[in-house]
């Protein structure tokens, strides 16, 4: 019994904080999650510059230090070619110095995507979520995140792709979970299911945590604030006509998960981003007749002040309106929709089209705070330094 005791003390020998390697970084709504938690982002990656201009500006804003390690601009699979020895050689580092080391990201998904291009593993961005597997194969972090659509764990042939991704890492010494998370959980006002899976080296774990590769007990709602199917299972309003004037009470359990909430908590019409929309060359006459909370169509979904919002998907022609404004959603909205800090803002210089691109795509923060909460309890009692 006495030594069972002294291996676990062992086990939980305080770590330094433990350092990211972002991919796929976007503007940088995951990180941003990751640090509010105590982690260190020392290396950003993001092919896009213009979302990466956003990420560096965003911090500056908000006061936030530069990655350690530095910007990269880069195709991911550069890092599996000519540049893995000085990515590996940063991590060698890194390991080196007493931190633990993670790599997080979320591939592009629509290749995986029932609205989208549905191409699965052979899509150009199917391809990009086996590139990420094979570099985390390669360089072998401490652990690892993986975040995408739900189609990609969901949908049949999707599936078999996404369990070959995990036959690797496996292989590879690994032990995973996953879980189809809810962003509703962690209090994001907006209904956006998506899969995650988290990956730790056999060789660091404590005896016990995995069988075969699983990681069987990892607390995935510890930290979680509401149950998704109860919040779904609530007397919402359904619609209202546009522009009525609605006096509405609801549950006070509720109304944090509302669109109202987080637009006046985000002060969403004083932020600098709430002059952004897109105006509408036609389709005025259409968006006066949509009713206010009827998202059933695929396009022009009118958003209900007094309930959550539905994905925050603003691609393929989906168009999102303005509870009772006669308009699209702003960008300040839309980060509020992701529950986003209020002082977080994009460069006004930032094409409509890339601002709203970047925000679709961004994991919600409350999600990835919750999320980066989650596996740091799992790894201060379940990694051994011995």
């Amino acid at each position: 019994m006495t030594n069972t005791i002294s291996k676990l003390n062992k086990c939980r020998l305080e770590q330094k904080n433990p350092v990211i390697f972002s991919f796929f970084s976007g503007s940088g709504f995951l990180d941003l999650g990751f640090e509010n938690e105590g982690y260190e982002v020392a290396f950003v990656n993001e092919i896009s510059q213009s979302f990466l201009d956003a990420y560096k500006y965003s911090r500056a804003k908000m006061d936030m230090p530069e990655p350690k390690y530095g910007y990269y601009n880069f195709d991911i699979n550069d890092f599996l070619n000519g540049r893995k020895k000085d990515l590996q050689k940063l991590v060698d580092k890194t390991q080196s110095e007493g931190s633990l080391v993670g790599f997080i990201g979320g591939p592009p998904c629509p290749d995986f995507s029932i609205a989208g291009k549905n191409k699965g593993g052979e899509g150009v961005n199917g391809k990009l979520s086996l590139a990420y597997i094979d570099l985390i194969v390669d360089v072998m972090p401490d652990f690892f995140l993986f975040e995408n659509v739900k189609g990609l764990w969901s949908t049949a042939r999707h599936r078999a792709f996404y369990e070959e991704l995990k036959a690797k890492l496996k292989k590879a010494g690994y032990s995973t979970t996953e879980r189809l998370c809810n962003a509703l959980e962690f209090g994001v006002p907006q209904d956006r299911e998506r899969i995650l899976m988290v990956g730790i080296k056999n060789g660091i774990l404590r005896e016990n945590v995995a069988v075969s590769g699983e990681i069987t007990a990892f607390p995935w709602t510890k930290f979680a604030t509401h149950n998704a199917d109860e919040i779904k299972g609530m007397q919402w309003s359904i619609t209202n006509d546009f522009g009525e004037n609605i006096d509405l009470t609801i549950d006070e359990t509720m109304t944090p998960l509302t669109v109202q909430f987080w637009f006046e908590r985000n002060d969403v019409d004083n932020h600098p981003n709430s002059k952004a929309h897109f105006i509408p060359r036609s389709g005025i006459d259409k968006m006066r007749t949509v009713s206010e909370g009827d998202v059933s169509r695929k396009s022009y979904k009118r958003l209900h002040r007094h309930r959550y919002s539905p994905t925050a998907a603003y691609g393929n022609n989906e168009v999102h309106l303005h509870p009772y404004k006669e308009r699209r959603i702003s960008a300040a909205e839309a980060m509020a929709i992701q529950s986003l800090p209020k002082e977080f803002e994009l460069p006004q210089t930032m094409t409509l089209t890339d601002m709203f691109k970047t925000i679709g795509n961004g994991v919600p923060f409350l999600l990835s705070d919750g999320i980066a909460k989650t596996i740091r309890y799992f790894l201060e009692d379940n990694i051994c330094n011995e």
